[in-house]
C-alpha cells in the first residue's frame, strides 16, 4: 500500500512485530507465554539464542510470497536457507517425497510398475500447459476431475495420497472431485520450486519468520509508512456505517480504510474451526531424515484415519533460531475432535524424545463481510498448512476488495530511483 502511494499508519498492541505469527525471543519469554513457571534448564543454552515461531510455515521457492519479497526487494533485509528435505508418512514410517523422475524411480514408496506409471504422470504434469491443448492428452483441465486423471494413469491409493498431500499440498481429499487444473498447477509449482535449489522446494529465513513482517515494515517506512508498536486499540470509530478512525489512549487517528486481523474486530468475524500447534524442543534431528537440520513431514489424513493432514516443520540452530545442537519441531493440524492432543500424537511419536513441548490450540476466524460497506478489511486466521500460499491468496483477496483491482506483482516493483538513490542501470 505504501509503495502504491497510500498513507499508511500501522498500529500494533504488541511490543513486537508480526502479531500471532511472530518469533518469540528469548526462550524465557516463550516459557512465560505458555504459563510454564520454571525457567528453561541450563541445557537449553542462552535464552537469547532462541527465536521460536508461534506459527510454523515455510516459503515455496517459486511461490507467491517469494515473488512478493523479490518484487518489493524486501529480500535485501533477509537471508534464507533451503529446507533440507520433504518427507511423507506411510504405514508408520517416513519416506523422502519423490518429486523428480530420478527420485521417483529410486523411491521405496512404490513398487516397480507403480514407479513407471508415476513417472508417466510426472512427465504429463511437467509438459502440461493450460494454453496449449496439444499437452492435454485427452484431459479437459476445466472439466476432468483430479480423481479421473489419477485413474487415467492408473495410480494406486498410496501414490494418490502423497501426490495430493505432499506435492499438491492439499489438506483434505475434497480436491479429487474438482477440475484438475488447480492440482496440476500446484504440482508444477512444487516441481519448479524444487528445481531452483534441489534439496526441497522450501525456504526459511534466518532468525525466524518474525523477520518477514519486519522486512515489510522497513519497506513501508521507506515509502512514508509509520509504525507504532505497543499501541492499544481502544475503539474503532464508525460514522454512517463505515470506518473513520481508530481511537488509542484518548487520541483518534483518522482513516478511510482499515486492515486488521480478526482479534481487533470480534463482532465482525465468525469462528470456522480450530488449529492445534505443538512446539517441541529436541536435542536431536528427527529419525529417518538423514540427520537433516531442517525438514517438513506430511502425514496424509488417510494414513491416520482423519479428514485433514498433520504437518511437522523442523528447523534448528543452523537457522539461528535455537541454541547450538538444538532443534525446534512444530506439529500442527486442523482440530476434528474434542481431544486435539490425541489427534496430534502420531506426529509427536516421530519426534521422541522431546525435551520440552508447548501446546497451543487456536480458534480460526473469517470475516463475516467483505468490507466494501464498512471499509474494514479483516484477514483470515492462519491455517494449519506449512507454507504461505493460502496466506498470500488472502492478501491478494484483501487487496482486490480494497482497491477494486487485482494484485499485480509488476506494480509492486520498487521504483528504482527511490530513497536509496540508486539510478537505473
Amino acid at each position: 500500500m505504501s509503495v502504491n502511494g497510500k498513507k499508511v499508519l500501522h498500529m500494533d498492541r504488541n511490543p513486537y512485530y508480526g502479531g500471532e505469527s511472530s518469533s518469540i525471543t528469548p526462550l524465557e519469554e516463550l516459557y512465560k507465554r505458555f504459563g510454564i513457571s520454571d525457567s528453561p534448564p541450563e541445557s537449553m543454552g542462552r535464552g537469547r539464542d532462541w527465536n521460536v515461531d508461534l506459527i510454523p510455515k515455510f516459503l515455496m521457492a517459486n511461490g507467491q510470497l517469494v515473488k512478493m519479497l523479490l518484487y518489493t526487494e524486501v529480500t535485501r533485509y533477509l537471508d534464507f536457507k533451503v529446507v533440507e528435505g520433504s518427507f511423507v508418512y506411510k504405514g508408520g514410517k517416513i519416506y523422502k517425497v519423490p518429486s523428480t523422475e530420478t527420485e521417483a524411480l529410486a523411491s521405496n514408496l512404490m513398487g516397480m510398475f507403480e514407479k513407471r506409471r508415476f513417472r508417466k504422470f510426472l512427465v504429463f504434469v511437467a509438459n502440461f500447459d493450460e494454453n496449449d491443448p496439444k499437452t492435454f492428452e485427452g484431459v479437459d483441465p476445466k472439466l476432468t476431475t483430479m480423481g479421473e486423471v489419477y485413474k487415467k494413469f492408473d495410480l494406486g491409493q498410496d501414490v494418490i495420497d502423497f501426490t495430493g498431500h505432499a506435492l499438491a499440498l492439499y489438506r483434505t481429499d475434497d480436491y479429487l472431485e474438482l477440475p484438475c487444473l488447480e492440482t496440476v498447477n500446484r504440482i508444477k509449482l512444487y516441481s519448479e520450486s524444487l528445481a531452483r535449489y534441489g534439496k526441497s522446494p522450501y525456504l526459511y529465513p534466518l532468525y525466524g519468520l518474525g523477520e518477514l513482517p519486519q522486512g515489510f515494515a522497513r519497506l513501508s517506512a521507506i515509502y512514508g509508512g509509520t509504525y507504532m508498536l505497543n499501541k492499544p486499540v481502544d475503539e474503532i470509530v464508525m460514522e454512517g456505517g463505515h470506518v473513520v478512525g481508530v481511537k488509542s489512549e484518548g487520541e483518534v487517528a483518522r482513516c478511510k480504510q482499515l486492515i486488521c486481523d480478526p482479534s481487533y474486530i470480534p463482532d465482525r468475524v465468525h469462528k470456522v474451526g480450530q488449529v492445534i500447534r505443538v512446539i517441541c524442543i529436541l536435542s536431536h534431528p528427527i529419525k529417518n531424515t538423514n540427520d537433516a537440520n531442517s525438514c517438513q513431514i506430511i502425514i496424509p489424513q488417510n494414513q491416520v484415519n482423519r479428514k485433514s493432514d498433520i504437518y511437522v516443520c523442523m528447523i534448528s540452530y543452523a537457522h539461528n533460531v535455537a541454541a547450538q545442537g538444538k532443534y525446534i519441531a512444530i506439529a500442527s493440524t486442523t482440530v476434528e475432535t474434542s481431544d486435539p492432543e490425541a489427534e496430534i500424537e502420531p506426529a509427536l511419536e516421530l519426534l521422541e524424545p522431546i525435551d520440552q513441548k508447548f501446546v497451543a490450540i487456536s480458534d480460526m476466524y473469517e470475516p463475516t463481510e467483505d468490507g466494501t460497506e464498512s471499509q474494514i478489511f479483516a484477514s483470515r486466521s492462519y491455517d494449519a498448512t506449512t507454507h504461505f500460499e493460502t496466506t498470500c491468496n488472502d492478501i491478494k483477496d484483501i487487496y482486490k476488495r480494497m482497491t477494486g483491482s487485482d494484485f499485480d506483482f509488476e506494480n509492486m516493483k520498487r521504483k528504482q530511483n527511490d530513497v536509496f538513490g540508486e539510478d537505473e542501470q
